[in-house]
């Protein structure tokens, strides 16, 4: 099959699967069904491919979408954060003390390989590093695509069965109705922030230039539209389904081994993020909600959206995701290039 077609029957399947979780009541449904749904096709060997061409576009819409929760009120908040962002620095030496020793001495990795696959850093990044230093690639690639897919899917459930909080089913993004003019706003924050992003070179330009400028725009009161609900369920349906097509080419028995420490390693990062949103809490005030999806090592815009849906301060969630980003970006290298060189590489 054409690449073409590939990718339509990966959105195809991705978009059965978004359906049948949002009619069975699931958390953070269009996201996570067609995640898991494109990713059993993944390893059941259907010729399905990522439809990564489009998910820069996808990935502004839903950072357009978080921008529009900065508002005046928001925005005036910020000054208090830094304590927080202090606690994150600690957080992340934590977590580091935790992960690294654990996919070396439980996943049997080198240590170059377990220092890659335990920081939750950018899976490209890590990737880069791996390569550069001879470590394994694949288990770095296996490490951080589950560590995402399990923690959406564990804080979705958590606040969904746990606390009855209600992540999704009925996607409600609020927002005053959209005029033309809204909407034509609201694209030229996609499409300039998006091209301002890479010019810049920050960490997911795609997702990071488009919030900064809606969020410039509602702050300034200019706006208070979003993007339209459907337009956001279909955003969500191709992240979900470019995740789940990271699985291509993963042979099952290689998988669960994976999975077992993706849990292992997932859950103590959980544990430990459940005791720092517990000083930010009992120091700053923050809910407990907040500091959790703030500090979770799932994705910046995944995460992101479950704190929309529970109605948490999108604004403190994201700016902990960005900076725990930059905090990798700028240690790891230098830390890793005091370690010896590891055996050639497995290739991905």
């Amino acid at each position: 099959m054409p690449n073409l077609s590939r990718m339509a029957l990966a959105l195809l399947i991705g978009a059965a699967g978004g359906f049948l979780a949002f009619a069975a009541g699931m958390p953070l449904p269009w996201m996570l069904g067609a995640l898991f749904a494109s990713m059993a096709a993944a390893l059941a060997g259907l010729p399905v491919v990522p439809p990564n061409r489009i998910r820069p576009a996808t990935v502004a819409v839903i950072g357009v979408l978080l921008g529009a929760r900065f508002t005046p009120d928001v925005i005036g908040a910020m000054g208090q954060w830094a304590v927080s962002l202090g606690l994150l620095t600690v957080y992340m030496i934590a977590v580091a003390g935790v992960t690294v020793p654990f996919y070396r001495y439980f996943g049997k990795a080198d240590w170059q390989t377990a220092y890659l696959s335990g920081l939750p850093g950018g899976l490209s990044e890590m990737v880069e590093l791996g390569e550069e230093k001879g470590a394994d690639v694949r288990t770095i690639i296996l490490a951080h695509t589950l560590r995402i897919v399990v923690t959406i899917a564990l804080i979705a459930v958590w606040f969904r069965v746990i606390e009855g909080r209600n992540v999704g089913s009925m996607p409600n993004f609020g927002g005053a109705p959209l005029t033309p003019l809204d909407a034509a706003m609201l694209l030229v924050c996609a499409v300039a922030g998006s091209i301002g992003g890479k010019w810049l070179k920050l960490p997911a330009p795609a997702f990071l230039g488009p919030m900064f400028l809606s969020a410039i725009l509602h702050a300034t009161e200019m706006t208070a539209s979003s993007p339209p609900t459907p337009l956001v369920i279909a955003a969500q349906i191709i992240l979900g389904t470019v995740l789940g097509c990271r699985f291509l080419g993963t042979p099952v028995g290689t998988l669960l081994p994976a999975l077992r420490l993706s849990l292992g390693a997932t859950g103590a990062t959980l544990l430990i993020a459940l005791v720092f949103a517990g000083l930010m809490h009992a120091v700053i005030g923050i809910t407990l909600d907040q500091g959790i999806l703030a500090l979770a090592p799932g994705g910046l815009t995944e995460m992101g959206l479950i704190a929309l849906a529970i109605n948490a301060d999108v604004a403190f969630v994201a700016l902990h995701h960005v900076v725990r980003i930059l905090l990798v970006l700028l240690l790891a290298k230098p830390l890793f290039a005091l370690m010896p060189k590891g055996q050639k590489s497995r290739s991905a």
